[in-house]
C-alpha cells in the first residue's frame, strides 16, 4: 500500500513507537538514540482517556457521559496497541505548513512497516473519527473513511453512533 500526500512534506524514518498515549497520540524514539517525542496523528480524534476540559467539551458535543467516553477511549487505545505496539518501527510524514498542535506535539501521518497509514486504519476500523481541528491534506479522504465506518457500525460506532 502506498500513501500519498500532495502537500510539501518532511519524512522521518528509523523511528519506533515507545509508548501509546491514547487513541490518537503516541511517543516515538529514533532507533539511533533515546530522544523521545510525542506525536499527534493528523486528521483524527479519539475519545479522551482521562478527565480533562476536552472530555467535558466532548460530553456536551455528543451527549454521552464522560465515564462512557473514557471506556470508548480505552477501547481505542487497546486497538492502537494491538496494531502498533511499542517497538513497532514507523515512518513519520509531516506537512511542513502544519507541523505542531497547540500543545507543541508534532503532527504526523504514521506509516507502519507494511505501508499502512495508522491514521487511516484507526478511522476505517472505527476507533477514531475524522477531525478537522488540525487541518491535513488527507482530511477529505479521512471523512469518507469515517462515514463508511460509521455506516457499518465499525469499532466504537458499535457502541455509540456519535463519539
Amino acid at each position: 500500500m502506498q500513501f500519498e500526500v500532495n502537500a510539501p512534506i518532511s519524512i522521518e524514518t528509523h523511528m519506533k513507537i515507545s509508548k501509546v498515549m491514547d487513541g490518537d497520540s503516541i511517543k516515538v524514539t529514533s532507533i539511533f538514540n533515546t530522544n523521545e517525542k510525542e506525536i499527534r496523528l493528523y486528521g483524527i480524534d479519539a475519545p479522551e482517556i482521562k478527565i480533562c476540559r476536552k472530555l467535558r467539551d466532548d460530553e456536551r458535543r455528543v451527549h454521552l457521559a464522560g465515564e462512557f467516553m473514557m471506556y470508548l477511549a480505552q477501547l481505542s487505545a487497546r486497538f492502537l496497541l494491538s496494531v502498533a505496539p511499542p517497538g513497532t518501527k514507523v515512518t513519520l510524514i509531516t506537512e511542513r505548513d502544519n507541523m505542531l498542535d497547540i500543545y507543541k506535539r508534532q503532527l504526523a501521518y504514521v506509516i507502519l512497516p507494511d505501508g499502512t497509514c495508522l491514521n487511516e486504519l484507526l478511522i476505517s476500523e472505527g476507533y477514531a473519527r475524522a477531525a478537522s481541528e488540525y487541518y491535513c491534506a488527507k482530511l477529505s479522504d479521512f471523512q469518507v473513511l469515517n462515514f463508511a465506518a460509521k455506516q457499518a457500525g465499525q469499532g466504537l460506532y458499535a457502541y455509540a453512533p456519535n463519539f
